[in-house]
């Protein structure tokens, strides 16, 4: 998955007010404690982080998942 696919995601269920809060400041545990943002910054994969985001929001869409 490419960052651009992550963000789309992120916004596709978050909406474009709320995605870039919540990568910049929702921190998960599967993350090390870190947000999405903190988590691209140090080299996670975006599928990776992805993952963690479902797990944490079981009412994300089957589409998105």
């Amino acid at each position: 998955m490419r960052i651009t696919e992550l963000r789309r995601r992120l916004t596709a269920h978050f909406g474009p007010d709320w995605a870039p809060s919540y990568s910049k400041d929702f921190v998960i545990a599967e993350l090390g404690g870190q947000s999405v943002d903190q988590a691209l910054e140090m080299g996670f994969d975006p599928a990776e982080i992805w993952r963690a985001v479902v797990k944490n929001n079981p009412d994300i869409s089957n589409e998105l998942k």
